[in-house]
């Protein structure tokens, strides 16, 4: 009974961790995909690039933990910038314009880490000076350290889209026409969007890197599936209809999608099996409403094409 306990304790505080910070990185896809209406790929370099940002700092600069991923969070805010830049300004589409991001910042990266990988056991994180602080264990360091980051997250996300900037952002996903018929500027609001979004995707990174003692070039690979999931599981849930229950969602569909991940590996699944399976839970989830439609006999558009 003891030892069925701790295991579900260790899946408990693992999902918990990884929710909060995967949250982050949830919030940031959904504030393109759901809230902006712009399918941003750039995720998938931005989010390695907030860990090769923070370990180049740490290693290299030797600058603070909490410095260098200040630092990979205003990285992440230029790549998002750019590439509303590329949309907005240049006339490319936005999906093309986070496929050239994206390639793009494979090689950045390179650069920036001199190399594939960046080892960070030897030198101190953000979880390291925390831990002199609060003197907790290192599941309970990571969550504290993690929740720290993901509530301040949500304040400053909570008052900002509740700003006349921030309503505007909302309004240019719902209805761009509309936004700019009352003369407001909705590439600006395309650029903010973006920027907020792979800023908060590089913290995610620069937070994963720092706590699994290393990053990698590859570390973002397929972690567009991962906001998805847990995106969609969170607004399946909690029906999210308030910028408060939005935020909240994401966290919680984060949770649950890393539990459901811990506890497939628990059951003694392989590693490489968890994107399929993260691919199957997706499908399943979007082909709910076609199924509810079909068995109400209700007329089915043809799919979108973008």
């Amino acid at each position: 009974m003891g030892d069925k306990l701790d295991i579900l304790l260790n899946i408990l505080s693992v999902s918990c961790y990884e929710g909060l910070a995967y949250g982050l990185l949830t919030i940031g896809f959904f504030l393109t995909f759901r809230v902006l209406d712009f399918p941003d790929l750039t995720m998938e370099g931005s989010f390695p690039m907030g860990g090769a940002t923070a370990a180049a700092l740490i290693v290299y600069a030797e600058w603070n933990p909490f410095l260098a991923t200040l630092g990979a969070v205003i990285i992440g805010v230029l790549a998002g910038l750019i590439t509303g830049f590329i949309n907005t300004k240049l006339k490319v589409t936005a999906l093309l314009s986070g496929i050239l991001m994206m390639v793009g910042l494979y090689s950045v990266n390179l650069r920036i880490m001199s190399g594939s990988n960046i080892p960070l056991l030897r030198h101190d994180t953000v979880f390291d000076l925390a831990g002199q602080v609060l003197g907790l264990g290192k599941m309970g360091l990571a969550i504290a350290v993690a929740g720290a980051f993901a509530l301040l997250a949500f304040l400053l996300l909570t008052w900002f889209l509740h700003t006349e900037i921030g309503l505007a952002l909302r309004a240019s996903g719902d209805n761009e026409q509309m936004v700019r018929g009352v003369g407001a500027d909705t590439d600006k609001n395309i650029l903010i969007g973006c920027a907020i979004a792979n800023g908060m995707i590089a913290l995610t990174g620069s937070l994963v890197a720092q706590y699994q003692g290393f990053t990698d070039v590859s570390m973002g690979i397929g972690i567009i599936v991962t906001a998805l999931a847990s995106a969609i599981i969170g607004t399946a849930l909690f029906r999210p209809n308030r910028v408060i229950t939005m935020l909240l969602a994401c966290f919680g569909g984060s949770f649950i999608y890393r539990m459901i991940i811990t506890v497939a590996l628990r059951l003694g699944m392989s590693p490489g099996d968890l994107r399929l399976i993260t691919s199957v839970m997706v499908l399943i989830a979007l082909t709910i409403p076609l199924i509810q439609k079909l068995t109400r006999g209700e007329w089915v558009p043809p799919a979108p094409r973008l």
